[in-house]
């Protein structure tokens, strides 16, 4: 391997082994430049090839320097959601083809919900739909609010891959970014969430898959231009 792809590598390792811990820094750049033999250059392309996985985040300042990153499911959703982006930007796939898979998978996400969510999950849930509840169509919060109502259920499901690809595809695709959001609009689709919700609450797979599929159906049926 030529040398950037050594430093990459060797630290990826400590990352993944536990060696390097979550939250520990990294020694000053010098210091690593000096460690592994190579020049200041090489060793900060492997730094921003190993940012741009995740595994570490430069953090400016004086007191800053780079940061070894939690390695979790969540990881995988930042991941994925830089990978499909710039699919978009490239042209090479589909907006339509992305939120396509989406939609797949959240019908079974929300149905796994309802067999393992816990007190939390159903306090966080109630938390976003009252949240929504009082909120006003205008109110920048709400792209935001539909991003962890979504993603809470995929957590919910009890499956941590699952929950890193529905995060990843909600928040590339962002349905509500592009809905036409009326007033009719926006309490059609909070009362939607409160019957998924429900459905979740009373441990109900059939009523929680008819109101996700309901919910779904309509976004694209009122969703609006992209650009």
């Amino acid at each position: 391997m030529r040398p950037r792809q050594q430093v990459e590598e060797t630290i990826r390792a400590a990352i993944l082994s536990g060696e390097l811990e979550v939250g520990e820094m990294l020694p000053p750049e010098t210091v690593l430049a000096q460690q592994f033999g190579v020049s200041r250059t090489t060793l900060r392309e492997a730094l921003r090839a190993l940012a741009s996985q995740h595994l570490i985040v430069k953090v400016p300042g004086a007191r800053g320097g780079n940061i070894v990153q939690s390695v979790d499911y969540q990881s995988l959703g930042d991941v994925l959601t830089d990978a499909v982006q710039n699919l978009l930007a490239l042209g090479s796939i589909r907006f339509e083809e992305v939120a396509d898979v989406r939609r797949y998978l959240e019908v079974p996400s929300v149905r796994l919900a309802t067999e393992h969510r816990t007190d939390a999950d159903l306090a966080e849930l109630t938390e976003i739909v009252s949240r929504q509840k009082s909120a006003s169509v205008d109110d920048p919060d709400i792209p935001e609010l539909d991003r962890r109502f979504h993603t809470a259920i995929a957590r919910a499901s009890g499956n941590r891959a699952l929950a890193g690809l529905v995060a990843a595809l909600h928040q590339t695709t962002e349905p509500v970014h592009y809905l036409d959001l009326s007033e009719e609009v926006g309490r059609e689709t909070v009362k939607q969430h409160a019957a998924i919700l429900n459905a979740i609450a009373e441990q109900d797979p059939e009523a929680a898959e008819a109101a996700i599929v309901t919910h779904l159906t309509y976004l694209q049926e009122h969703i609006g231009r992209r650009d």
